[in-house]
């Protein structure tokens, strides 16, 4: 497995696209860590799943499954118990995360559904225990499953409370050994502010990890960021909004952030 080629230095812009470095099947990278947010599955809803974003995001997952890409998904759990709200409310920490985590083992059952009626093969494997409904994580059996084309949704985060679904995509994306971490969002970038309250923000086509962290522009947690820089993992932040998004990110094109050194 071949390492991303090397990206320009930080820079912001407001409109560019990276050119793809082909792999003979157009492919930048081979397997590849999904982030979502437990929010992202919400769509027009208050609360819990809605079903059509569910599809939608299970069609992307499924486009590139198609082109020879293998997938491992981490979903947070905000959409149904945020520990950290809990905890803000007077809930021990510890309990309350570890409402967080099943929140995450709905979200990803509920994704593994989705993905099975569309015909995309995937298993769940969770990090808290629970033999009857998912498998538990074992990092051989995830990548053989990844090996085989088969989805590999990774529940209950890193099974230890204190610690964000953002960690737990970091982690898992190394330990599978993922080229690369790719950070659904609502929007198609790294910005230097909130493009939604601030007009005049500032895009970025690539940033360093070091510059993500100086500038706490709220990518992904500190903890996330550290282990992708020290894992050698680029993160690539994209819109999940965007029809076939997720299909032009793998190939290195449309529009997105890069996060790397």
């Amino acid at each position: 497995m071949s390492n991303a080629p090397s990206q320009p230095q930080p820079m912001p812009c407001t409109d560019a696209s990276t050119e793809a470095a082909s792999d003979g099947k157009g492919l930048k990278y081979k397997r590849v860590l999904l982030k979502l947010s437990g929010e992202a599955l919400m769509g027009e809803l208050d609360y819990g799943v809605d079903p059509s974003m569910l599809n939608r995001v299970a069609k992307e997952i499924q486009s590139v499954v198609d082109m020879g890409v293998e997938v491992g998904l981490v979903i947070g759990g905000g959409n149904i118990f945020r520990g950290v709200s809990g905890a803000s409310q007077g809930m021990d920490r510890t309990n309350a995360d570890h409402m967080g985590m099943l929140a995450t083992v709905i979200n990803a059952l509920a994704m593994k559904d989705a993905l099975l009626r569309i015909g995309v093969d995937c298993r769940v494997q969770s990090a808290i225990p629970m033999m009857s409904v998912c498998e538990p994580f074992i990092r051989g059996r995830a990548i053989r499953h990844m090996e085989k084309g088969r989805v590999v949704l990774f529940a209950a985060g890193t099974g230890n409370p204190y610690f964000t679904t953002d960690s737990a995509a970091a982690l898992r994306a190394a330990e599978v050994g993922c080229d690369a971490l790719l950070k659904g969002t609502k929007v198609d970038g790294i910005y230097d502010s909130d493009p939604v309250k601030n007009p005049s923000a500032k895009r970025y086509d690539t940033i360093t990890y070091r510059q993500v962290l100086a500038d706490d522009l709220k990518v992904m947690d500190t903890s996330a960021i550290a282990l992708t820089r020290d894992s050698n993992i680029p993160i690539l932040v994209f819109s999940l909004l965007a029809p076939g998004a997720m299909a032009d990110v793998v190939q290195g094109k449309g529009r997105f952030t890069l996060v790397q050194d």
